[in-house]
């Protein structure tokens, strides 16, 4: 029997849902998304998701904390763990164009369980990061509001300001942006294709600008001496590898480098979303491997210009943290710029909200046509072609969360689930490379499976990097997922009725 009539397993949680049959189920037509997606509409998507706070935050962070000037050596080599992922990524949105990224990567190779508890993962992940973005969505808008003398009441500020309760511009964002979503992706690729260029566009302002303030002595010492942070590593708020083994990361000098790096890779968050577009791209063959690694390059190259800008611009010592690029200009005599900077950081957070909007409504829908959740949510509009129950679902628990919630400490679960997407997919690929070595790939990853590994173990150095407080949440997540599977997901699987009717 072929590969193609017989999946691997047809029974238990490991059993895979073939390549094949993860095509076919793309073309029902009620469950069929509108194919409208080009090469260069994924990039701009990429860099929209990826440029966020994170260019004009994190970098006067990390570098007045962790790695001083050499804070663009970091972003090099977060990019490069990126890449890593990327790669992999790459080959299974070109071999496998169907909605849900890591999700559907894994239930083509390692099994059906992984595939839910990595379906799990990103649907918390996107939703935490869509809901984390729109509050600090809100908190720019208000400042620029503030600069005109507009006030909004302190109650509709949001529970992070005194007096607040609910953040009324947060939760009317992820409502607008859910109704576009609906209405169509190419209409969210217009529009995101607009915001990106004001972006980019404020980011290169930026990066001119500040060229012509760079005082060369900040530049010196380019990698400040090693020093061991202050602080003990007892308390759960310490990095899991200080909990487990006692090592103690080191802020500045080389191993500092590193550190940072472990910092900075949040700020290329997002890259993996356009992966959950393949469904909906033209030629994915082709212009999902473009957009993925087009859209990584781009930002990679933006966040080190804007590092060596800054801490040219103003020794790393005194860099502020909060506001690192906006404050630089100040020091410089130029407060005009900080007004663009605002500007800049409140257009983009909202391509980064619809993105991540847009990542978890087709991890959902993909389940959902799987059986794994209820098949309810994988009809799609009959007009607009696009996911619009699970999106407006969805759309409104996210803008309630945004609305009435404070969750800063939860951001850092967005970052321990993507990392964990990127050892899945890496896995997957070494997994599938072995089990269809027939299937036709457009695209294929170098240097299989060395590539595949070292993007495994440099993921796991960053988790290994984060609180051990985020990995205590991630699990009990993954336990309420695992529980959920059993009691819903694995009776109601597609893929296990069709085992089930083959053997009666």
């Amino acid at each position: 029997m072929s590969t193609d009539q017989q999946p691997r397993a047809n029974s238990g949680v490991f059993r895979t849902k073939s390549v094949e049959q993860s095509i076919r189920d793309t073309e029902e037509p009620e469950h069929a998304l509108k194919k409208s997606l080009s090469a260069w509409d994924l990039t701009v998507f990429g860099v929209g998701v990826i440029i966020g706070t994170g260019i004009f935050v994190l970098t006067g962070k990390v570098a007045k904390e962790n790695a001083g000037p050499a804070t663009a050596l970091a972003f090099v080599a977060a990019g490069i763990v990126c890449a890593l992922a990327a790669l992999c990524y790459a080959e299974f949105a070109s071999t496998v164009p169907v909605a849900g990224s890591a999700y559907t990567f894994a239930y083509a190779s390692i099994g059906e369980l992984p595939a839910w508890i990595i379906g799990w993962d990103l649907v918390l992940e996107f939703a935490l990061g869509t809901a984390v973005v729109a509050v600090g969505w809100s908190g720019y808008v208000r400042s620029l509001m503030d600069n005109i003398d507009w006030h909004l009441p302190a109650s509709l500020q949001g529970p992070d300001v005194p007096g607040g309760s609910f953040d009324i511009l947060a939760f009317l964002l992820v409502l607008v942006l859910t109704a576009v979503l609906v209405l169509g992706m190419k209409l969210s690729a217009r529009i995101t294709a607009v915001v990106v260029a004001i972006k980019v566009t404020v980011v290169m302002i930026v990066i001119i600008a500040g060229l012509f303030f760079i005082v060369g002595d900040n530049y010196d010492p380019f990698i400040p001496p090693a020093v061991t942070p202050e602080g003990g590593g007892s308390n759960w708020d310490s990095p899991l590898v200080q909990l487990l083994f006692g090592y103690e990361p080191t802020n500045f000098g080389v191993m500092g480098i590193f550190t940072a790096a472990s910092v900075v890779f949040f700020a290329f968050i997002g890259f993996d979303v356009v992966a959950t577009a393949a469904e909906e791209t033209k030629v994915p063959q082709r212009d999902m491997p473009r957009g993925i690694l087009g859209s990584l390059l781009i930002c990679t190259v933006l966040y080190v210009a804007v590092a060596l800008v800054v801490t040219g611009m103003q020794h790393y010592t005194e860099l502020s943290v909060s506001a690192p690029l906006a404050d630089a200009f100040k020091a410089a005599g130029h407060p005009f710029y900080a007004g663009v900077i605002s500007f800049g950081a409140a257009v983009g957070l909202t391509t980064v909200c619809l993105i991540l909007l847009l990542g978890q409504t087709r991890v959902f829908f993909a389940m959902s046509r799987d059986g794994l959740l209820p098949r309810f949510f994988s009809v799609t509009h009959p007009r607009f072609k696009t996911p619009y129950r699970p999106t407006i679902l969805l759309g409104v628990i996210i803008a309630i969360v945004a609305g009435f919630t404070s969750i800063n400490e939860l951001a850092t679960l967005v970052n321990i689930g993507t990392l964990f997407a990127f050892v899945m997919v890496a896995v997957g690929v070494m997994v599938l490379r072995r089990t269809r070595p027939d299937l036709h790939r457009a695209f294929r990853t170098p240097w299989v499976p060395v590539l595949p590994i070292l993007s495994i173990a440099a993921s796991l150095w960053l988790m290994l990097n984060l609180p051990g407080e985020t990995w205590f949440r991630f699990a009990v997540w993954m336990v309420i997922g695992i529980v959920v599977y059993f009691l819903y997901g694995r009776g109601h699987s597609r893929l296990g009725r069709e085992g089930r009717e083959a053997r009666y």
